[in-house]
């Protein structure tokens, strides 16, 4: 056991079928890292100044490790969460990290545990649990590498193997440390990805200002339906300036909507003029969808949809803390109905592709695997949030690959503000994905020689052809 990390974490129980996981993991254990959806912050590539200290850099940020904290009664003032009106939170670093390595147990079971040992381990070399005892000891471990230079987010990022990380940047964003990192002559590959929730969803705080400033930024008129797709065409065109290759959205439903222009200047005007009503603002939302998914057909932007969680679930934390501070939760989503818009718009150009993620594991077999099994435009997300973890990669794999296959999925992508976690995230997918295709070897469902190729598909190579990277 090297570490924290047994050498076959994860690896089927049967001696037979574990060698054969081992065989497809070594092939592939050293492959780039591509990543191409995630939350990591594109001014820590572009200054490439030294991290934080360690509550700073691994409890502060991470959403996954505040929310079970504050389940157990952790408030999330003790933890370092900022609040929105700057009220006083704890700034003491080893404070906050002996507070999380005292509770260091509640994680046992969950991907957190695994990705946090993984990260003591291979990055810090850290071989114990974190605990009360040694939590001043392990602090000062950690803050002793992070004041080293192989230690900053450039020397990470190709210690880590990446070969390609995307960032996601709001519609409204200027892009300014993406240039920097460009004009740095840095060789790391940073590309964002456009992220318009704040100027299509009328729920949105500010959301009128929003269109205003989208306005003044592209030089269109977003008093009217037409300058408004203007402004998105402008801004899309921007991103790919940066080399993006996708967009994102993170709607509550997959809802989309195929209006006739009548109706979609009419449906602009009322939410422009802040009249729109609750099915007004979910219409809207649809619409936009699809006409995000026609300007991918003309500019090749890949659209990724995120839809299905009740974001900000507790008014008072929104109200004290703001959004993403672990309160956003899975609902029942419907796909079929609900995208059926779109498709009927676009679902069979050749050259569109829609990645599809969901929150509801029910949807899998019934919905989304039929669905990818046959539109063209259509690819399946990787298990996703609360379902990034062994078992629920474990269950996408057998609830779609009967359906939809392989490669109408697009492999694995993060999907983390934590940046220390990225390589445990993706060997941990690798780990899981070997696994399932050393019991379809063993069962004689797959040969030898395409398992290993498809393991190198699952790794990497689906999502560089997915998402055009």
């Amino acid at each position: 056991m090297k570490g924290l990390i047994d050498p076959d974490l994860l690896f089927p129980a049967d001696e037979g079928t574990r060698r054969l996981a081992r065989d497809f993991y070594a092939e592939v254990r050293g492959l780039p890292i591509v990543s191409p959806h995630g939350h990591t912050e594109p001014r820590w590539y572009a200054l490439d100044e030294p991290f934080p200290d360690p509550a700073q850099l691994l409890i502060v940020p991470d959403h996954y490790v505040f929310r079970m904290l504050f389940s157990q009664g952790v408030k999330l003032e003790e933890l370092g969460v900022p609040t929105l009106d700057g009220s006083p939170v704890e700034t003491n670093g080893r404070a906050i990290w002996r507070l999380f390595c005292e509770r260091y147990h509640l994680f046992r079971g969950t991907p957190t545990r695994l990705w946090f040992d993984y990260t003591l381990s291979n990055l810090f070399g850290i071989d114990e649990l974190p605990s009360a005892e040694n939590a001043d000891r392990l602090y000062d471990d950690i803050a002793a590498c992070l004041d080293k230079p192989d230690y900053r987010p450039r020397a990470l990022y190709e210690r880590f193997n990446i070969e390609v990380i995307s960032t996601t940047d709001g519609a409204l964003d200027d892009l300014r440390w993406h240039a920097k990192i460009r004009e740095s002559g840095w060789k790391g590959r940073v590309v964002p990805a456009y992220r318009p929730d704040s100027v299509v969803d009328p729920d949105f705080a500010g959301f009128s200002a929003n269109l205003d400033r989208l306005g003044e930024i592209t030089g269109a008129d977003t008093g009217t339906w037409k300058g408004y797709l203007d402004a998105h065409r402008a801004r899309r065109a921007y991103f790919k300036q940066f080399g993006a290759t996708s967009t994102d959205h993170g709607h509550a439903t997959a809802d989309t909507a195929n209006l006739s222009e009548a109706a979609a200047m009419a449906l602009f005007d009322k939410v422009r003029a802040g009249k729109a009503d609750a099915d007004d603002s979910r219409l809207f939302r649809a619409q936009m969808l699809t006409e995000m998914a026609k300007m991918s057909v003309d500019d090749g932007l890949v659209l990724q949809i995120h839809p299905g969680s009740f974001r900000n679930h507790s008014p008072s934390m929104l109200a004290k803390f703001g959004r993403d501070k672990g309160f956003d939760i899975p609902t029942r989503t419907d796909y079929v109905t609900a995208m059926k818009p779109l498709l009927d718009a676009v679902g069979l150009e050749p050259e569109l592709t829609v990645i599809l993620f969901t929150l509801d594991e029910t949807s899998y077999a019934r919905e989304l695997a039929p669905l990818a099994g046959v539109y063209p435009a259509l690819r399946l997300g990787p298990a996703w949030w609360f379902h990034d973890s062994p078992e629920g990669m474990r269950r996408f794999r057998e609830m779609t690959t009967e359906t939809a296959g392989f490669y109408n999925t697009v492999g694995f992508n993060d999907d983390t503000r934590a940046f220390p976690s990225i390589p445990a995230r993706h060997d941990i997918a690798r780990r899981v994905d070997c696994a399932f295709l050393a019991r379809l070897v063993a069962e004689h469902r797959l040969r030898e020689d395409e398992a290993c190729e498809l393991a190198g598909d699952l790794a990497c190579g689906l999502a560089k052809k997915a998402y055009r990277l």
